[in-house]
């Protein structure tokens, strides 16, 4: 066994008794001491099955598997990396990063995949938090990884490739480099990779997850929920950067002998097109794409399977997809700490409106006010299962992990059948004049109105109620920003829901601020009440 030889990672995982409780009950989850999650994945399937296909060609997963191999001896032979040495990477989705992926962790590196759509600032953040030594970066989102290594000093080798179009300086030198590569025999409970989170709240964190944590998800959720077979075609609109992403257009499709359709820019009309040219089966996406793809008249066509994640699924949206389908879309909540989904359920399972029960492997209740597990009730969301929370060097883990549970920041209600709905954010809870108002349930009934493409309510600050509900609302083509348009909203929510709940202010936008995962920054909206 080669060991750790960079303990970079491993020196700032968290103290043990700071680490949630791990279990691995299930037959699926039983893993060897040692696995190479790369290998796994990619030297495991049919050589002659198509892994990765997208509008320049497609690849097999032989070819993947040896443009990985001849990576990491790039890496090791001639960049010198050691294990447990960062690599950074930056592109979008296609066969070129995820072979870097894959090559990265078959050398024994930790992988550090950061979204496409950040900026300089952006990324110094992550190189000052991870300390990437090496980085393999697409040349065409080479400025702004340039202005960030200029600020944070630790990137001594970078590698250029141009998209999946094979003409880069890094394709030159894999065509000259001797095929195979003996994959570094790493532990299963060794660190693979960081994924920081969308930064919701401002500050991004850096979660580590290992090789095992890598299968888990796909085992659990995947296997027993998405139910994959051999020759399934996936897409998603997600970056890998993003773990719900790299779960659904690479570890899932790899893990159970699917292919993986890759797209660069993956707005909704994209998808569509996508799902019609290259018969896609398996679509990942958010609640508003899943509405968008509706307003363009979506058809099921090749699509079996849809899953939904990143934001609450309404009912409304998932009554309209059914109706357009006959698809039932697989709801859940997943998170950047937990690797992937959690709580869903699939087929007849499904209520709508409801995330779902706890995945098979995971254990979840809700904590009342003193942090007591409940079976049922109203509280704070509380996971545990094969995986969990590890900030690298984050202070915030204590916040995160409270007496063995993932506490995931979600006020939700549990029902006598193991049902989980949800309510709020635990921040997004606005409290007006005594009352609680939950934000989602303030959005769900706005999304109900036709006019309605997208839209997010905070509370802000009042002084004669304390905080005051305001909506944010993106309009429909078609619909004028008017005061009438106002009025008829918050009448139509005084009509369905509480009318103390109505969005006392509403404020038309051109677009709702995003992270580089497509989640509101609904930090970003809280501004004075008028």
């Amino acid at each position: 066994m080669t060991a750790l030889v960079d303990r970079f990672v491993l020196d700032r995982l968290p103290a043990p008794d700071a680490l949630p409780v791990f279990a691995f009950d299930r037959p699926e989850l039983q893993y060897s001491e040692h696995l190479n999650a790369a290998v796994e994945l990619i030297d495991r399937g049919d050589g002659e099955r198509i892994a990765v296909r997208n509008d320049v060609g497609e690849w097999s997963y032989a070819a993947l598997a040896d443009l990985s191999d001849r990576i990491a001896r790039v890496l090791v032979e001639d960049e010198g990396l050691v294990p447990g040495n960062r690599v950074l990477l930056r592109g979008p989705n296609g066969a070129m990063l995820f072979a870097a992926w894959l090559g990265v962790l078959k050398a024994g590196g930790v992988v550090v995949t950061t979204m496409p759509l950040l900026r300089a600032g952006e990324i110094a953040a992550v190189l000052d938090k991870a300390q990437p030594s090496h980085a393999i970066v697409d040349s065409r989102y080479l400025a702004d990884f340039t202005e960030a290594a200029t600020r944070i000093d630790c990137v001594r080798s970078t590698l250029r490739y141009d998209g999946d179009a094979g003409t880069g300086a890094l394709e030159a030198r894999l065509a000259n480099t001797a095929p195979g590569f003996a994959a570094v025999t790493t532990r299963a409970d060794g660190p693979a990779l960081i994924a920081f989170t969308s930064g919701t709240t401002g500050n991004p964190k850096g979660c580590v997850h290992f090789h095992r944590d890598i299968l888990a998800c796909a085992d659990a959720f995947a296997g027993n929920l998405v139910r994959p077979k051999p020759g399934d075609v996936f897409c998603t609109s997600a970056p890998i950067g993003f773990t719900f992403g790299l779960g659904a257009t690479l570890i899932f499709p790899f893990r159970f002998g699917g292919t993986a359709v890759t797209l660069e820019q993956a707005t909704p009309r994209a998808l569509l097109d996508a799902i019609a040219r290259h018969g896609v089966t398996t679509v990942f996406t958010a609640p508003t794409a899943y509405k968008a793809m509706l307003a363009l008249g979506v058809e099921a066509g090749s699509l079996h399977t849809c899953v939904s994640a990143g934001e609450h699924l309404p009912a409304a949206t998932w009554q309209a997809w059914h109706d357009a389908t006959g698809i039932r879309i697989i709801d859940g909540i997943g998170a950047t700490e937990m690797m992937h989904i959690f709580i869903s359920a699939a087929g007849d399972d499904i209520h709508p409106g409801a995330t779902g029960k706890a995945v098979p492997g995971y254990t979840a209740c809700v904590l009342d006010p003193n942090g007591q597990p409940m079976s049922e009730g109203i509280g704070r969301l509380a996971v545990r299962g094969p995986t969990g929370c590890r900030y690298l060097a984050d202070e915030r883990q204590s916040a995160y992990v409270v007496d063995g549970w993932n506490v995931t920041g979600d006020t939700y209600r549990a029902d006598a059948e193991g049902y989980f709905w949800y309510l709020a954010r635990s921040d997004d809870m606005i409290v007006s004049s005594g009352y609680n108002i939950a934000a989602p349930e303030v959005e769900n009934t706005l999304y109900a109105h036709p006019a309605v493409a997208e839209c997010a309510v905070i509370g802000v600050p009042c002084p004669t109620r304390g905080q005051l509900v305001k909506a944010f609302v993106v309009l429909a083509p078609g619909y004028d920003a008017a005061p009438t348009m106002a009025e008829a909203l918050q009448a139509h929510v005084k009509a369905t829901i509480a009318p103390y709940k109505y969005p006392r202010a509403v404020e038309f936008v051109d677009a709702l601020p995003k992270t580089a995962s497509g989640k509101v920054r609904r930090f970003a909206l809280q501004t004075p009440a008028p």
